[in-house]
């Protein structure tokens, strides 16, 4: 398989160079985590670097390079998200919340 020498910025792996596989496409990965075991043997920590783009030519604005930009705050869990699949469940409600009355009619209809 191809690989390419990937920069990585910000977290720990700052200014690092890695080797990273390429897809298919020819394109690294858009996530890449890194597992880091915790010394008194608790679980792993993970670092998470999202791909964004190195730099763009001038005249076509085309994609140069990519490297790894850390994301600390990262919410996808690793799973993927396909088109079809249903999105996951939004928090709930506030209890007090009072629940809406039903529609009927046209809008400027008065229930008279």
């Amino acid at each position: 398989m191809k690989s390419q020498d990937t920069p990585f910025e910000g977290g720990p792996m700052d200014g690092r160079v890695l080797p990273v596989l390429l897809g298919p496409t020819g394109h690294p990965p858009k996530t890449y985590r890194i597992p880091v075991p915790d010394p008194d043997g608790g679980p792993a920590t993970v670092l998470v670097y999202r791909r964004v783009p190195r730099g763009h030519s001038r005249r076509l604005g085309l994609v140069q390079g990519w490297k790894y930009r850390y994301d600390p705050d990262d919410t996808t869990g690793g799973r993927l998200r396909w088109p079809w699949s249903r999105p996951t469940a939004p928090a709930a409600p506030p209890p007090d919340t009072p629940p809406h009355a039903p529609r009927s009619g046209k809008p400027g209809d008065t229930n008279e």
